[in-house]
């Protein structure tokens, strides 16, 4: 098992490249199910959620290959097979965006639910509740969801959860809806880039969809989809990341390819705090002034704060000058990082879902243990701007949604690096 150790105190300085969008990729290649002809999907991170959901696809009769220039070209061969297992689905939660493709294109699936959760107190029951808005029926199948129809029908369908809208549910749902016969309406449905760039890859493939990017998104059925090619969006959260890495060390980075109009609660909240971000040529152009400013954020459905730039805000505030306030309301438990930043030195308070921190003059290195894919970037922010070395232990969660993120990193400047883990934890 690998770590990832940092020696804290360099400036970032330079250009990093941002990858294309895990969130908007694993939807996009989920509906490469219910795709005839050859599909080519360029700008595809190289990510293990990547690897794992290909493994998938592969399981479900869905050939596919990256080529010289790094885009995918994918087929289906086999329509025969309609199980998600347990083992593959149990390793990444985004595998129940096959749920949607599966049921419109071979009338039937059967899905593992993630981690066992029960249907109605996880998001997974608004997967289930659109998909049988659309006409199927469902059953609890030795903790599988099996759902089944002879055939879809459109249908006037309201997605809104506990905690906001939910992107996979819209995402599965909208999919289904493509080779539904009528009209689906989808009332409270996801805003966020990557259901855009979901419907427009969708459309390229001869979906009918308007109304992505807003609460309302309308489908009107076609009989089939054909192969097309697409490019995946820029990932707004590794930019994110990327933002506040640069905002910890001083720096000034040009994040090419970032997108300021998927940002515009992140930068609003930088500039706040006195990080300075603009439009460059290439894409975004961060740098920070000395003093950082304490703010009050809280996690929203897009065009919201992202919860997924909780954990690293949460670190930059660390160095605020004064008291800031983070509640979120997403995801209330996401708060596991909050123990590793206080061995380095952070000074937080937990308060149900909102965490008081109180700014600190420096951070301190320290072995830490990641718990979370988004966690384990904000310890590696944190390592970047702390006195000394710091060591973060389980690192395969950053390569679930970060690609290669220690070498771009180094590439400005970072002094960092990727070694065995000689402990075995």
């Amino acid at each position: 098992m690998d770590l990832l150790e940092i020696v804290g105190g360099n400036r970032l300085k330079g250009a990093i490249k941002i990858s294309g969008a895990k969130n908007a990729a694993l939807p996009i290649l989920a509906a490469t199910i219910m795709i005839d002809g050859e599909i080519v999907l360029r700008n595809v991170p190289d990510l293990a959620d990547v690897r794992q959901m290909l493994v998938l696809l592969d399981k479900l009769g869905v050939r596919s290959e990256r080529d010289e220039t790094g885009a995918i070209r994918i087929q289906v061969v086999d329509e025969m097979n309609v199980h998600a297992e347990y083992e593959l689905v149990s390793k990444m939660r985004a595998s129940v965006c096959v749920m949607g493709p599966l049921l419109a294109k071979r009338r039937r699936t059967q899905v593992s639910m993630p981690g066992g959760c029960a249907i109605g107190d996880r998001p997974i029951g608004l997967h289930v509740q659109g998909l049988e808005a659309l006409g199927a029926e469902s059953e609890l199948l030795s903790g599988d969801v099996l759902l089944k129809a002879k055939k879809l029908k459109g249908d006037h369908i309201f997605l809104g959860g506990p905690f906001g809208s939910s992107v996979t549910a819209t995402a599965n749902v909208m999919m289904a809806a493509t080779l539904a016969e009528g009209r689906t309406v989808i009332e409270s449905a996801a805003c966020e880039p990557e259901i855009i760039d979901l419907a427009n890859f969708l459309n390229a493939c001869g979906a009918r969809i308007i109304g992505q990017g807003t609460p309302q998104i309308t489908i009107e059925g076609v009989e089939r989809l054909t192969g097309a090619e697409h490019r995946v969006v820029a990932d707004r959260i590794e930019a994110g990341t990327f933002m506040v890495g640069v905002a910890m060390t001083n720096g000034d980075v040009t994040l090419e390819g970032a997108r300021l109009d998927h940002l515009c609660a992140v930068t609003d909240c930088l500039r706040r705090i006195g990080v300075i971000v603009e439009s460059g040529e290439k894409g975004v152009v961060v740098s920070s002034a000395r003093r950082l400013e304490p703010v009050e954020i809280t996690t929203q459905p897009y065009p919201g704060f992202p919860t997924d730039l909780q954990a690293q805000v949460m670190a930059l505030l660390s160095l605020a000058d004064g008291n800031s306030v983070i509640t979120e309301k997403i995801f209330p438990d996401r708060f596991l990082h909050v123990g590793e930043l206080s061995r380095m030195g952070a000074q937080l308070r937990k308060e149900g879902p909102t965490v008081i921190v109180k700014g600190v003059k420096r951070l301190i290195g320290a072995q830490v243990m990641a718990s979370d894919l988004r966690a384990s970037a904000a310890l590696i922010l944190a390592g970047l701007a702390a006195k000394g070395t710091t060591q973060i232990r389980r690192v395969y969660h950053i390569d679930r949604g970060y690609e290669r993120i220690e070498e771009k990193l180094a590439g400005v400047g970072a002094n960092i690096r990727r070694i065995k883990d000689e402990s075995g934890r």
